[in-house]
C-alpha cells in the first residue's frame, strides 16, 4: 500500500532567520516530506540574515485560509527576533499552533520561536530549548529550560539556534518517522 506524502506547515512571517526557515524545509523536502508556507499575508515574507534582509520565500496559504490542521502531519516554527514577535500578536497565528497541539502532531520550533509556544499556553511542565534571550520568558511560562542542541518533551521540539538545525531537522523527521509507524500499527 502506498504511504501517502507527510506535509509539513511552516508558520512565518517578515524577519525569519533565514537559515531557520530554509534549511530545515530543505532537510525535509530532501527525506521525502512536502512544505507548506504559511503566513499573515500573500506574497513572499523575507527572510533575515545576519544583520540584514536576506531572502524571501513564497506563501503557499495565509492563516487566514487556515481552519484545521488536517492534512499536516507536524508544524515548523522558524526563528528570527522579529517573525515569531510579530506572529504571537496575531490570534489566527497562535491558533494554529494551539490546533496543531490539541491533535498531538508535532510542533518544532527553534531560536525565537518557543515564544509562540508560551503565547498559546503549551510549554508549562515541559522541558524545552531556545535562544538565551527568551530562556526567562520560557522558564515564567511555566518550562523546565535546558542548554542544549535539541529538546524534544511530547511532541515538542526546540533548539536554540542555527548551529543546531542538523539536530533539530533530524529530530523532527525521526519524530514523523515514528508517528508513520504508529499510524501503520494502529491501522493494522
Amino acid at each position: 500500500m502506498a504511504q501517502a506524502t507527510k506535509r509539513i506547515m511552516i508558520l512565518a512571517t517578515d524577519g525569519f532567520e533565514q537559515s531557520e526557515l530554509m534549511k530545515p524545509k530543505a532537510n525535509l523536502e530532501d527525506a521525502g516530506f512536502e512544505t507548506t508556507v504559511v503566513s499573515l499575508e500573500k506574497g513572499e515574507i523575507k527572510g533575515w540574515d545576519n544583520k540584514d534582509w536576506g531572502e524571501s520565500v513564497g506563501v503557499d496559504k495565509t492563516v487566514e485560509e487556515i481552519d484545521s490542521c488536517e492534512g499536516y502531519d507536524a508544524l515548523l516554527l522558524p526563528g528570527g527576533q522579529m517573525n515569531p514577535d510579530i506572529l504571537r500578536m496575531n490570534d489566527k497565528a497562535i491558533g494554529i499552533v494551539k490546533m496543531f497541539a490539541s491533535t498531538n502532531k508535532p510542533i518544532a520550533a527553534i531560536c525565537h520561536a518557543p515564544w509562540l509556544l508560551a503565547e498559546a499556553d503549551l510549554i508549562k511542565g515541559k522541558t524545552v530549548t531556545a535562544w538565551p534571550s527568551i530562556r526567562t520568558d520560557l522558564t515564567n511560562a511555566g518550562a523546565n529550560v535546558v542548554d542544549q542542541e535539541v529538546a524534544t518533551d511530547g511532541n515538542l521540539i526546540t533548539s536554540r539556534k542555527p548551529e543546531d538545525i542538523p539536530a533539530f531537522s533530524k529530530a523532527l523527521i525521526e519524530m514523523l518517522g515514528e508517528s508513520v509507524e504508529q499510524r501503520e500499527l494502529e491501522n493494522a
